[in-house]
């Protein structure tokens, strides 16, 4: 098999070297292209990738030179688009050792409109959960067990021969399907929720979801910028203060392209409900609760001065809010569902009834008005939109 890696890197150079150490080690037969994008790192990367490209054929490289950070959503695209050879990819963190065979299996389950994920085991920084195995061989490359982990790896298991449907990093893809989309979107640029985005619409253009549990990668977790501890990162036990804000910025964008939060099942494949057209009219309206209501919505009208809303939050994300809030008499040329909200009434309860209510019109099936709470619900249609962002 032909494959191509695919690893943006920010001022992790350690986890990078440690990383293509198991890579060449580990790679078996296969003819492996490791593609590195160093997002102006300040910790001698480049230095290093000029050395990798010159002693190794199958290393690539490029560099980010604009003097600010572009993030992992914009170099994945790059590398796959500009950089990579093969017609297999597979986006892989730089803070992830590649176990024996890990290859091998992965050529043995990737099909036509398939992507394969393999197994992570992880030291004990996250909860558990069916998906991975939780297992400490160490949480810094200078105290990895490497010998006791492939002790691990290799012993015959229970899971031999087994798959469960889910996706995760590490994926491994088809060039073509993975353009076929678009790639990854910007909206969530520099990082977070762009492989939840991604993985929702690679699920809507029918592609197949195989998690092997007869490949591992060991992976330290979070070093690529959320718990980097050479780029903003207290400590590998909290997360960043740019992390935790950029998360913010890219959850919300995500409520605002699928209309929910991120849903997924205990094996990380993807659930995605109906995306129905949506206005808000607000009556009483404030800024905190503008603030709180306009992700969740196409369009939100209100009796207020939002003018003060949009300067502050246009600069998270590419959506133009100034199309998408305006004055509590717009008619209502949406079409789909139309909800009717008093801002001195609304409560929490309200709120967890926006939050689901794309299932509720799903379980509801009719057009028509109804209340919910304190919330009245005008359904003029039901027509669905999800598949309408399968490409970006």
């Amino acid at each position: 098999m032909k494959i191509s890696l695919i690893q943006p890197s920010r001022n992790n150079l350690k986890y990078l070297k440690w990383s293509y150490d198991s890579i060449r080690k580990n790679q078996g037969s296969h003819t492996v292209e490791i593609c590195v994008a160093d997002d102006d790192s300040s910790d001698g990367t480049w230095d290093w990738c000029q050395e990798r490209m010159a002693s190794d054929e199958h290393f690539k490289a490029i560099r980010n030179e604009t003097g600010r950070r572009l993030g992992h959503t914009i170099l994945y695209d790059r590398l796959i688009d500009d950089v990579a050879s093969h017609d297999i990819c597979m986006i892989y963190h730089a803070d992830m050792y590649l176990c024996p065979g890990a290859l091998d299996s992965i050529e043995e389950q990737l099909d036509d409109k398939t992507i394969i994920s393999l197994t992570r085991i992880e030291p004990p920084l996250h909860p558990d959960g069916p998906e991975k195995v939780l297992k400490d061989f160490g949480v810094e490359p200078e105290e990895f067990n490497e010998e006791e982990l492939l002790k691990f790896v290799l012993e015959p298991k229970w899971s031999y021969g087994q798959t469960t449907e889910g996706i995760f990093a590490p994926w491994a893809f088809w060039k073509k399907d993975f353009q076929e989309i678009g790639g990854h979107d910007p909206l969530y640029a520099p990082q977070s929720k762009e492989d939840s985005d991604i993985f929702n619409r690679f699920q809507l253009n029918g592609i197949t979801f195989k998690q092997t549990w007869d490949g591992y990668v060991y992976h330290m977790t979070c070093r690529g910028s959320r718990r980097n501890t050479v780029d903003k990162a207290k400590n590998i036990y909290e997360d960043s203060p740019e992390w935790l804000a950029q998360n913010m910025r890219s959850t919300r964008n995500f409520i605002r392209k699928w209309g929910h939060f991120v849903k997924h099942d205990e094996y990380m494949k993807p659930i995605i409900p109906h995306k129905y057209r949506t206005l808000f009219r607000v009556d009483n309206c404030t800024n905190e609760l503008l603030h709180a209501l306009e992700p969740w919505c196409d369009k939100i009208a209100v009796d207020m001065n939002f003018a003060d809303y949009i300067t502050t939050e246009q600069v998270n994300t590419s959506y133009d809010l100034a199309s998408r809030v305006t004055l509590h008499s717009y008619p209502n040329k949406l079409g789909g569902v139309e909800v009717k909200i008093n801002g001195r009434k609304f409560t929490q309860e309200d709120f967890a009834v926006i939050q689901q209510l794309s299932e509720i019109l799903a379980d509801s099936g009719d057009v028509g008005q109804f209340a919910i709470g304190n919330l009245s619900i005008i359904v003029h249609d039901l027509k669905t939109y999800e598949k309408d962002l399968i490409c970006v």
